[in-house]
């Protein structure tokens, strides 16, 4: 699948926490269709500015009703801060949809589906629901986070329930959004979050013996694959996560 760069229209942005930003922007009217796993290169300044690189966010949802294309992200560094000063009516530039992401269509087939979420890692999970929904599965949800809970009201239409876990006990379980998962009740595992979170989903499926597929995330220099920057080391070699990836089976990618 080929990206293409864009310029469009910031529609609005909604902070959800302190660090955690919701960018809504004009769908691109050329391109193919996003889908779930995927990311976009963001960038809203100029090729002579700093940073030098564009920002690899991943999609949160997309209204092809509305023509909407939706980022949540967390403010980390320079680039992203330039991102959340954005305002209304002004544009940014867009190159993608990057990398390969779930087969929401072949995950539906599985039976009960599970998907397990961590922090900012809930970011693509919401148009993965979308999707899976549509295909006649609702999943179950189990998201974890530090202390704030935030944007789980746009997944209740597509979930079957939605479990909570936080580190310091705020909202829901008091603990690791692991202590949720019961894969042997699940025909198949869908994850992003922090790599130990992902770990620990991929070790319980792996003695459950229930498959696992999970969203990485490194850093990005073209999004495209030619850099080979994001390599990541696989057991059947080394693989671009922009390109090959963001998602994998998760036996391929974590030592368990």
């Amino acid at each position: 699948m080929s990206a293409t760069s864009c310029n469009v229209r910031v529609l609005r942005q909604k902070a959800l926490a302190p660090d955690i930003r919701r960018l809504t922007v004009a769908l691109p009217q050329e391109g193919p269709m996003p889908h779930a796993g995927q990311f976009y290169m963001l960038r809203a300044w100029a090729a002579s500015e700093s940073p030098l690189l564009s920002r690899p966010i991943s999609v949160h949802d997309v209204d092809e009703q509305e023509r909407t294309l939706t980022f949540l992200y967390q403010i980390k560094g320079e680039g992203t801060q330039k991102l959340a000063h954005l305002a209304w009516g002004q544009t940014l530039t867009l190159t993608g949809p990057c990398g390969n992401g779930f087969d929401a269509a072949a995950a539906a087939k599985a039976g009960k589906v599970a998907v397990v979420g961590g922090g900012i890692g809930t970011a693509p999970l919401l148009l993965l629901c979308k999707e899976l929904s549509a295909a006649g599965c609702r999943p179950d949800l189990m998201v974890g986070f530090r202390d704030k809970v935030y944007g789980l009201e746009a997944f209740e239409p597509y979930c079957a329930k939605i479990d909570i876990a936080t580190d310091t006990g705020a909202v829901g379980h008091h603990g690791l959004v692991t202590d949720l998962l019961d894969p042997a009740a699940y025909g198949l595992v869908l994850t992003c979050g922090p790599g130990v979170m992902m770990r620990g989903v991929a070790k319980l499926c792996q003695a459950a013996g229930t498959p696992c597929l999970a969203s990485l995330e490194n850093k990005m220099a073209c999004g495209l694959g030619a850099c080979l920057g994001c390599t990541c080391h696989t057991k059947v070699g080394p693989k671009t996560v922009c390109k090959d990836g963001p998602v994998f089976p998760a036996e391929e990618v974590f030592e368990l």
